[in-house]
């Protein structure tokens, strides 16, 4: 699940009065994956529901955030610094940092583009 898409499931439970039971499987859950974390800039809602997932996990629970985005400009998507600095440190604390570089996957994956001859008809 990615981030955006767990934000508006937990913001849709709040609305009726369901968000403690949308939270507990998060919270419970051994292993917890969010995609493209840090993808778009959270409003102070989805910041407040990420922090209780985060702070109820830690330090048992194992979560693992991938991100196009370098975890040193994560603290830009978040409209409160203090929210940021504490969700951070949670994270950041016995976190192993994996950073890939290089073409996307999917770059190479993707059939590559045929080059075709112009002055052919095409059937």
């Amino acid at each position: 699940m990615t981030g955006q898409e767990l934000f508006r499931l937990l913001s849709r439970a709040d609305l009726v009065n369901s968000l403690d039971k949308k939270l507990r499987p998060l919270i419970r859950t051994d292993l917890l994956i969010l995609d493209d974390f840090a993808f778009k800039k959270l409003d102070q809602q989805s910041a407040e529901y990420l922090y209780a997932i985060v702070d109820a996990r830690y330090p048992t629970k194992s979560t693992i955030l991938t991100s196009n985005r370098a975890i040193t400009d994560w603290h830009a998507i978040f409209p409160d610094p203090v929210m940021a600095n504490a969700l951070m440190d949670r994270l950041a604390h016995n976190a192993h940092q994996i950073s890939i570089k290089g073409e996307s996957y999917r770059k190479k994956l993707s059939p590559k583009s045929q080059n075709v001859d112009s002055k052919k008809p095409v059937k």
